[in-house]
């Protein structure tokens, strides 16, 4: 299990070294920069560019889950979970055009606040205890397990040191810095991504033959996004209608991956941030995905065990001197997932509850403190989480992060897509929705993963058309409280001064748009 670690030499200890010291040297300066400018941790001071934001974005979207769970499910199904990061698309166009100009216009720093300038304190109430749960969950927990897991194959050691030294690490770096040293980190973490695993795949296809050699070695419907109805993985009912779901709360509503795009300089810079990483999205074929292919075709004795594909390919294909590399890109991922959310979870207590319910003159001085005592009570809270996320049999890695997601997604959508799309929607509805709802909505959660689980109960139907089923439910409750409503109270923002988009912006988004459509095509073609 720990081939790898055999594997290091003294070389490797000193590039991870010297990485995770410059990291917390990058923090420190940060850190005593802001708080010479008197500036809080959490927007880095509306200073970010479109380049920070679509790599701080992506570094937050591509934890280490995605490093393990895109090549599992290349090994085990081919390229279906391009789906994941493709058909993103049509969610990151729907942020940068109707949501990012709404939230900078209305000059918030988090969602529970925008929706308590539309609906009033008690819908900023609720939403902020949901977004801390929410980040708690499906943000530090799932991403400290993943990394955990990581580090796990590496060391040989228990989940709960893992994660612990992880969280740590972690913690530390975002207690000093908050969003600015994450941001500014992360533009040259995903670099190194993507350079390594640019590498390990151009040394897998080296080792097979190339690519023709590849396409002999692995079942033609490896190649194929959409997948048939009776498919019992990723059926293209439950990816055409489920996916959504979760996808509009995760890219257009959730804190850890909005955050950026309200620390931007303008809403130029917001927008093509997000241009931005749907961009670098269209290289998880080579990047995420073909590890795993590559290492179906090497290392077909691997079988059922496809969460080690990752591991297996840098174990037998990178050099010794190579594979402190590949530690400091682990690291590199989970401090840009566990750092933004860190981050997220101490924004959202800081500002929507101690600020607003407990001390409304709080000092700057006051809200980092608070800020950074959330960030250390949320490490703990992870930790315990992320050990209990491995007691779930049965499911792989990226199965568990979406029916997670899948599970905590369906109200946040109702409330947002209404409350920007339907004016007659009422506090009551919104209020209901995300309190009701998403009590329902967890409780079905829990009876999926833990009670009834799905690898024993095959009646349940694929957790992302559960998803689905609980989104309708939820949006028509929502339609009938607001319909029938006597007292309506409705949204009271003012929309006149929202900012026009720029033609550069929708240049940007018409050519990715025909990028997407053209994979689609391509791939769809066995």
């Amino acid at each position: 299990m720990n081939n790898i670690y055999d594997k290091l030499t003294t070389l490797d200890f000193i590039i991870v070294a010297v990485y995770l010291v410059a990291l917390l040297v990058i923090g420190w300066v940060v850190s005593v920069k802001q708080s010479k400018k008197n500036e809080t941790l959490f927007l880095a001071g509306n200073s970010l560019n479109w380049y920070s934001i679509g790599f701080n974005m992506w570094g937050t979207n591509v934890g280490p889950s995605s490093l393990l769970a895109f090549a599992s499910i290349g090994y085990a199904t081919g390229i279906v979970a391009g789906n994941f990061e493709w058909y993103a698309f049509v969610f990151l166009l729907l942020l940068a055009m109707v949501f990012a100009p709404r939230y900078i216009a209305s000059k918030v720093s988090t969602m529970p606040e925008y929706m308590g300038k539309r609906y009033g304190d008690s819908t900023q109430n609720i939403l902020a205890w949901y977004a801390l749960v929410k980040i708690l969950v499906s943000w530090l927990s799932l991403g400290l397990f993943s990394g955990g897991v990581l580090v796990r194959q590496i060391l040989g050691i228990p989940m709960w040191q893992s994660v612990t030294v992880l969280v740590i690490f972690s913690g530390i770096f975002t207690f000093a810095g908050g969003l600015k040293a994450i941001a500014k980190v992360n533009v040259f973490q995903m670099i190194l991504l993507i350079v390594v695993s640019l590498t390990l795949s151009y040394l897998g296809l080296q080792k097979l033959g190339g690519i023709d050699v590849l396409i002999a070695k692995t079942p033609s419907n490896f190649w194929n996004l959409v997948q048939p109805a009776n498919d019992a993985h990723y059926p293209w009912p439950a990816i055409l209608l489920g996916y959504p779901v979760a996808a509009v709360a995760f890219f257009c509503t959730d804190q850890s991956m909005v955050q950026s795009v309200l620390g931007a300089k303008n809403l130029e810079q917001g927008q093509l941030g997000v241009n931005f990483i749907g961009w670098l999205k269209v290289m998880a074929l080579p990047l995420f995905i073909l590890p795993g292919i590559l290492c179906y075709a090497l290392y077909p004795e691997l079988g059922s065990n496809s969460d080690l594909a990752y591991m297996t390919m840098v174990t037998n294909l990178f050099p010794s001197g190579m594979n402190g590399l590949v530690i400091c890109v682990m690291i590199a991922v989970l401090v840009g997932t566990i750092g933004s959310s860190l981050n997220a979870l101490s924004t959202v207590f800081t500002n929507d509850i101690y600020v607003k319910k407990i001390n409304p003159t709080a000092t700057i001085k006051d809200q980092i403190k608070i800020g950074r005592l959330t960030i250390a009570a949320g490490c703990v809270f992870a930790i315990l989480i992320a050990v209990a996320i491995d007691n779930i049999k049965g499911q792989n890695l990226f199965n568990i992060f979406q029916a997670v997601l899948g599970f905590l997604a369906p109200s946040l959508s109702v409330v947002f897509l209404l409350s920007v799309f339907w004016k007659r929607t009422t506090k009551k509805a919104v209020n209901a929705t995300l309190s009701w709802g998403s009590a329902f909505s967890l409780f079905v959660g829990v009876l999926y993963l833990w009670i009834f689980p799905a690898d024993k109960y095959p009646a349940w139907p694929h957790f992302l058309l559960i998803s689905f089923y609980i989104f309708v439910v939820l949006l028509i409750t929502a339609v009938i409280i607001s319909l029938t409503d006597k007292n309506p109270e409705v949204n009271v923002s003012d929309e006149t001064d929202i900012p026009k988009t720029s033609k550069k912006v929708k240049l940007l988004f018409g050519m990715l748009g025909l990028v997407i459509l053209a994979l689609y095509l391509v791939f769809n073609g066995n």
